[in-house]
């Protein structure tokens, strides 16, 4: 009897083998809950079927500032009282994001400040650099990535803008921008598990239109959520002119999620465009331009992004720029 028992054992071993083998090759392939079913179906029961695991969804915040400028006053207050001290009344607000972008407004470099004591309307005051420990000060601040496509990028040539990098990437900084060939146009940052794509467009830079929508038709399919940070417009105007328009839509209508602009140091108009967010101008970050409260006066834009369909939430924080050198939230 036990040897009749053993051997009928080993024949239904046998006979399983097969189905056992063929349950490994359809879980490797179709999933946990395929098999299960499988299994329930051969054994005739329901002991193994398990509820499909949907993953939560989750928000991403992406903040992003308009332009930051660490020469003239805002060299002579860092120099004294810290870099960290001007950013001192907005540190909160930085810190709640998973990655922070700004406009850098001119090169980091070893060169002595030529803006500084300048005289307004000069033209060593539109001459910018910025001391080569600001990197580790904007990494404190949580800023993770900076745009470097604008006007002022040059101001200490290409040696100037090496350096910048360096600096850049020594302190865990990402950069991009079109400066004068394609090359950093853009970059790819996962953000929590989130690929962003983030083109430069440099109204300053020959051939920037083209190379940004080549950028964007590259990009569309290799990232979950595209913004165009563009360098553009007129300084000063509230209002966007129709051709910085025309062009906002074109990005949107060749793949762009969101489309950020800066240079006018002043908030400009905003638009939902086949609903998608156009921000023409941030206005200023951090800047010395006191002569106007229109200057003064800088729009911080947090970005919510679920991570299940890559839909948007928007979140607006005006801002102030004191005399002080400071940055502040608007009514603090």
């Amino acid at each position: 009897m036990q040897a009749d028992k053993i051997r009928h054992l080993k024949i239904k071993a046998a006979l399983l083998a097969p189905v056992v083998f063929l349950l490994f090759l359809w879980v490797s392939n179709y999933g946990m809950k395929s098999g299960a079913e499988m299994v329930g179906a051969v054994l005739g029961t329901k002991e193994f079927e398990s509820e499909e695991i949907i993953p939560e969804s989750r928000e991403v915040k992406i903040l992003f500032f308009g332009d930051l400028m660490f020469d003239r006053y805002i060299r002579q207050v860092s120099s004294v009282k810290g870099g960290d001290f001007i950013f001192q009344k907005v540190s909160d607000l930085m810190s709640g994001s998973d990655l922070v972008v700004a406009n850098l407004e001119g090169p980091i470099t070893e060169n002595k400040s030529v803006s500084v004591d300048s005289e307004i309307g000069s033209r060593n005051n539109y001459i910018f650099t910025f001391e080569k420990n600001l990197p580790e000060c904007l990494a404190r601040n949580n800023i993770g990535l900076v745009n470097l496509g604008n006007n002022h990028i040059l101001n200490f040539g290409k040696e100037g803008l090496a350096r910048t990098k360096e600096y850049l990437e020594g302190s865990g900084i990402g950069h991009f921008g079109h400066v004068e060939g394609p090359e950093g146009v853009s970059v790819v940052r996962d953000v929590e598990g989130i690929k962003v794509a983030f083109v430069s467009y440099n109204e300053f830079a020959r051939g920037s239109e083209e190379t940004a929508l080549e950028k964007i038709r590259l990009l569309k399919d290799w990232s979950d959520v595209l913004v165009v940070y563009a360098h553009w417009d007129r300084e000063y105007e509230k209002i966007s002119r129709p051709s910085t328009k025309e062009l906002a839509r074109k990005f949107v209508d060749h793949g762009a999620d969101l489309v950020i602009g800066s240079h006018p140091h002043v908030v400009q108009d905003q638009e939902d465009y086949k609903g998608k967010r156009i921000y023409y101008s941030l206005g200023n970050f951090v800047f010395d331009q006191y002569f106007d409260p229109n200057t003064q006066e800088g729009l911080a834009v947090g970005v919510s992004i679920n991570s299940a369909d890559f839909s948007m939430k928007f979140e607006e924080t005006a801002l102030i720029m004191e005399r002080s050198g400071q940055t502040r939230v608007a009514g603090k």
